[in-house]
């Protein structure tokens, strides 16, 4: 069964690597977070607070091809969550029949969140989200954020040693760099410390 929800909040961090929306049941208590991109995290928000550009950016353009076709966006559904990635479809309606369109569930909320598109989550992604993880599950998660850490951590420190790179980037920018670069490592170290001890 489909929950109606709706976006709660938006959680955006200027240093972070992914961002928060917040989804909320109407008709009952349960929230639950999703990870997203920046940039679609800037989407989601700029199209809520109706922010106008010079040109159409990428779910602006989207959206008047879907219109100019004469189609209209009828709901999103967040339908599927597969290893720890949700699944969105997008519902279309044209010439009288309704399109089923397969979306990342950020794509698919920057798109409708300006025309109040209806929003859903299947039941059971609600609950699978919101039900406690097993101790494999926890472990696998720790090993996924040491690897995704170990790959930006390698991208900042070859960005922070390129003298091109540091010589046209004003001195706020490189030191606020180095500082998250910092809290990664300190973060990074913590984790590849627990996972040793678990494979003692």
């Amino acid at each position: 069964m489909d929950i109606p929800v709706e976006l709660a909040r938006i959680l955006i961090t200027e240093m972070g690597m992914q961002q928060v929306i917040f989804l909320r049941e109407k008709e009952g208590g349960r929230v639950f977070p999703i990870m997203i991109g920046t940039t679609e995290a800037l989407a989601i928000d700029r199209r809520l607070k109706a922010v106008p550009t010079p040109r159409p950016l990428t779910h602006d353009l989207l959206a008047n091809i879907i219109e100019a076709m004469g189609g209209t966006i009828e709901k999103v559904v967040v339908d599927d969550l597969h290893e720890g990635t949700f699944i969105a479809t997008i519902h279309i309606r044209q010439n009288g029949r309704v399109l089923t369109i397969d979306s990342r569930p950020s794509d698919a909320i920057a798109l409708g969140v300006a025309f109040d598109t209806p929003l859903f989550v299947a039941d059971h992604v609600i609950e699978d989200v919101l039900r406690e993880p097993s101790a494999e599950e926890k472990i696998a998660m720790i090993r996924q954020r040491a690897e995704m850490l170990q790959e930006h951590i390698a991208e900042q420190v070859e960005q922070l040693a390129d003298d091109d790179y540091t010589s046209q980037t004003p001195d706020g920018i490189l030191d606020a760099q180095r500082r998250q670069l910092a809290e990664l490592q300190r973060e990074y170290e913590q984790l590849t410390r627990i996972l040793r001890k678990l494979d003692e």
